[in-house]
Order: C-alpha cells, then structure tokens, then sequence
C-alpha cells in the first residue's frame, strides 16, 4: 500500500509499505476512509521539528475507517463497522491513568506520530482506541472527531452560559472549534483576534459577532469597551498570549490556555489573577471525550464541512502540507 511515511529531519516521503496485519487479540484492521493534515503534523516537519515523532513511521493522526478485521477479543466492534480512532494509547497502569486522568498518562504513545497511522489505505489499531459512529455520518465529516474531542475536553471546563461574553484568541481550525461551541451554548458575544484574513472570514462565519485584526486595531481597547471592562471567558487558542488574555478577563472571569508552544514565555501580573479571583485552565488532549464529540457532530450543530478547504488523494498529500504552511488551507481532508 502507499504510505506517507516520516523520515526524520523534516522529511515524509510516499512509499510502498507492507499491509498490516492483526497481531494481538484486540487488534483491529481499518481500511481507512478520511485523514486529516493537523498543524502537529506541520510542527513535527520543521526542522528543527516542533513536535516529536518516530522516523518510519505512517504519519496522520486524525482519521477514520471502516473496520475489515477484528481480533478475538474484540467484542464492540465489528467488520462493517464505521469507527473514529483516538490516537492516544494510554498505558492503564500508571498514577495518572489508575486515578482516571488517562490523558496525563506517563507512557503514552500515538498512532499517527509514534506508531503507524492514518495516511494508508490500512492501518492496524487497538480495538479500544475506536469509537464507531452513524452511518449517516459522512468521514469527511467524521475525521474531525480527533481534534473536536480535545476542544470538548476544555470546554467542559470553561462552561459558558448563555448571555455570557467570550474571546476567542487564534482563529485556526481550533480557534473556529471554539467559536462554533461558544456560539451554539449562547454566548452573547463572541469576539474574535487573528491576523490572518482567510481565517477571520471564517471566523465571521462560524458565528463570531467581532473580528480584530490584531495587528491593524487595539485588541485590548477594543474588547474591553465591547465588554464593559473583560471578557466572562478568554481562550487561548494560539499557545503564547496568556498575558493579554488576563488583561482581557473581567472579574471572576474563566481563562482556558489551550494552544501549545513549548518556546514562549511571557510576563504575568500574578496580582490581577489574584485581586480579580480569575481561574486559569490548562487542558491537554481529549480526556473522555470522544463520544460527546461523536454526538456533537452526529447532531450536525456544528458548520464544519465550510472549513474543508482542500480535498486530496494521499499522492496529492505534500501539496496538502504546503497549503498548511502557507496559511492558504484550513482543513485538508486526504482520501487513502
């Protein structure tokens, strides 16, 4: 089969790769329907990279398949079966998973960036990593359960309620996430910042009610007066703004820190969190997630198809990767 395999030092090459095969109990061969280019997959061919990842292996951690085969000891899922994978396979064993916090697992592993995963037209996957969903469900649709499922992870955390005011900081596939749910829990405003103008016109139809140009207008000025003095929620969802979005926050305000950016560092007036009562969340990764995302997408509250800006077949993949690169592309769907 053809393959877009990792070969270090910022290279994915296609390349023939052996079929796999079932080689434990609960193994589950997937014919692979949909995948999706995530901006990991872009950190991890920088150079130097931005993420860690296994050279040899099959990138693409956010996809979907139909089930072919299924191992002895698979019992929820059968061949026919239309499944979204979560790529995060957590030990079991550890502190962290033991008391329920599998997320923060300490020999966690991912399909798509350790091991094998999802831009084949095979791959073998843990029959517990998979999550079948509606028939009625399309995979292009579907294949956006991955990352979705880490967005639903923080906003069960940050709780809007309807009436409240929220920013939305970085309007990249994960900022429009946000919007999407802020807007359809009934915030009253959602006011949004990016730089980029395919994304701020996506953003506007995603449900914002302002969208900033942050280096053309006054972010800070600008939200504050459309506020009366700070958001009821802030999110970060670039990984390098905690500091403006602690200004932005009213009292009693809830601050979700989401993006990730191992190098930035900044400045903060522990004072304001602590005189202002604001609470500041972290969130990694989906944490039980995957069915609420599944039903949030089988209900189609949610306008993603709009996002898809690019559909590819696996030989068209590096054109997929450049389009990420270049801010041309939102979402690139590859078909196997």
């Amino acid at each position: 089969m053809l393959a877009a395999v990792f070969e270090g030092n910022g290279r994915l090459e296609l390349k023939e790769f052996p079929v796999p095969r079932l080689e434990r109990a609960d193994d589950v061969l997937l014919e692979v329907e949909a995948a999706s280019i995530c901006g990991t997959d872009i950190q991890i061919l920088k150079v130097p990279p931005g993420h860690p990842a296994t050279p040899g292996a099959i990138l693409g951690h956010e996809y979907v398949g139909r089930v072919l085969e299924a191992g002895k000891d698979c019992i929820a899922v059968k061949p026919g079966d239309k499944v979204a994978v979560d790529p995060n396979i957590t030990c079991g064993s550890c502190r962290f998973c033991q008391s329920g916090r599998h997320n923060m697992c300490e020999n966690m592993t991912t399909l798509g960036i350790f091991i094998n995963g999802g831009f084949a037209k095979y791959n073998v996957a843990p029959a517990g990593q998979l999550y079948p969903y509606s028939p009625d469900l399309e995979p292009e649709l579907a294949v956006f359960a991955e990352p979705l499922s880490c967005v639903v992870n923080a906003f069960q955390k940050i709780q809007v309620f309807p009436g409240e005011t929220a920013v939305v900081l970085g309007a990249g596939p994960i900022g429009q996430y946000f919007i999407q749910l802020c807007a359809i829990a009934g915030a009253g405003k959602v006011i949004v910042s990016e730089p980029q103008e395919m994304r701020r016109n996506f953003a506007r139809q995603s449900g914002a009610t302002r969208v900033i140009h942050p280096e053309n207008e006054d972010v800070e000025k600008i939200i504050l007066s459309e506020t009366q003095g700070g958001a009821d929620v802030v999110i970060d969802a670039v990984g390098f703004l905690a500091d403006l979005a602690i200004r932005l926050a009213c009292r009693g305000a809830r601050i979700m820190l989401f993006g990730q950016n191992a190098t930035a560092r900044t400045t903060i007036a522990q004072n304001h969190i602590t005189r202002n009562e604001l609470t500041i969340f972290g969130s990694y990764i989906a944490k039980h997630t995957f069915p609420s995302a599944l039903r949030i997408l089988e209900s189609k509250r949610l306008k993603l198809k709009p996002l898809i800006t690019h559909r590819l077949k696996l030989p068209e993949i590096q054109k997929g990767m450049e389009a990420m690169r270049s801010g041309q592309a939102m979402k690139v769907i590859i078909s196997p």
